[in-house]
Formats: C-alpha cells, structure tokens, sequence
C-alpha cells in the first residue's frame, strides 16, 4: 500500500484529565493482550477481530506489524493510557488508511471500566485534529454501525456531520448491517 502522507502524526498525544494516546510500540504487546483478554466480552458485539482470544505471540505480532505501518504512512496505531500508570493499556485507537487518498478513518476502543468519562471522544478529537494536520489528508471518518449508539455519540459530540449510512453485511454479532459514516474536514 501506498504512503497516504509524508508527515507523520505526534507520537503522544496528551488529552487532559491524566489520560494520553501513545504511539503502539512492540514493547506495549503484553499490556495490550491483557486488555483485550479482560475486555473480550465487551468487544465482541462490534469488535470480528474480538471474536477469538488472541495470545500473546499474536499480539506481538499485530505490535509488529503496526510499527511497520506507522513507519509506511499508511496507518498510525495507538494506545490509550492513563499519566499516572504509564504501563497501563485501557484502549486502542487508530487512524486507518483504508478509505483512499486524502482521508484517515478512526477507529477506537475504550476498556469497559473506563467507558463513559469522555475518553473516547477526547482521544477521537485528538486524532481529528492529528489526522487533519497531516500532508494530503483533507477528511477525517468514523464509521460504525448504526445500532451502536456509545460509538456514534463519540463524531456527533465533535461535530462530524453523518453523510450516509450504508448497507454493510455484519462482521459483529450485534450489527445490524447498517452502518454510519460520519464525516469532518474539506
């Protein structure tokens, strides 16, 4: 896949309220397993990659492997964590190549003890402004299906507009196959 910028985004991102995105790291593999592990159920609803356990070497794998995209330009991968447990993984983050030229699509996580202080949305905002400050990058999206209110209140909250929602055969055993494209920038 083709780089969809030259620049790249801030490794850190600080949000306020003691919480801050960081650039996924191998090193960051095992904290990362254990979050998903212990979130497994909450994730599987929206998540098809939630649909088995992964194990460790998998994840160092998938660590690997967003290094690598990261240092290609074509998806910049992060870990949400708290300042005052810098170890600590409570959520995954990205800004994801797949839409085609000039445009990010974020996609987000937030482990279930943590849902519902507005990390989402911090992060989401964080990564617009990221995404859009970008060489080439016009256009920030999140998608998400249309039965997933706690993931569509995250672009509404920023003022994304929704531009359609589209039929979309489910991945996720709680989708409805209907999903939202929310959209901000040019």
């Amino acid at each position: 896949m083709r780089p969809l910028t030259t620049g790249r985004p801030p490794e850190l991102l600080p949000l306020g309220g003691g919480a801050h995105l960081r650039r996924r790291r191998v090193a960051d593999a095992a904290g990362l397993n254990a979050a998903v592990l212990a979130n497994l159920d909450h994730l599987r609803p929206w998540m098809p990659w939630a649909a088995n356990a992964p194990t460790l070497p998998e994840s160092e794998e998938l660590s690997v492997r967003g290094e690598q995209v990261w240092d290609e330009g074509t998806d910049f991968m992060y870990l949400l964590g708290l300042d005052a447990e810098p170890a600590l993984v409570i959520g995954g983050f990205g800004l994801h190549g797949r839409l085609g030229p000039g445009a990010l699509e974020i996609g987000y996580w937030v482990h279930r003890e943590h849902t519902g202080r507005g990390l989402a949305t911090a992060a989401a905002r964080a990564l617009t402004g990221a995404a859009l400050a970008l060489p080439g990058i016009t256009r920030a999206e999140i998608h998400c299906d249309e039965s997933n209110g706690a993931s569509a209140a995250v672009p509404r909250k920023l003022g994304y507009t929704l531009d359609r929602i589209d039929a979309a055969t489910p991945t996720a055993p709680a989708e409805t196959g209907r999903k939202m494209i929310w959209v901000t920038g040019a």
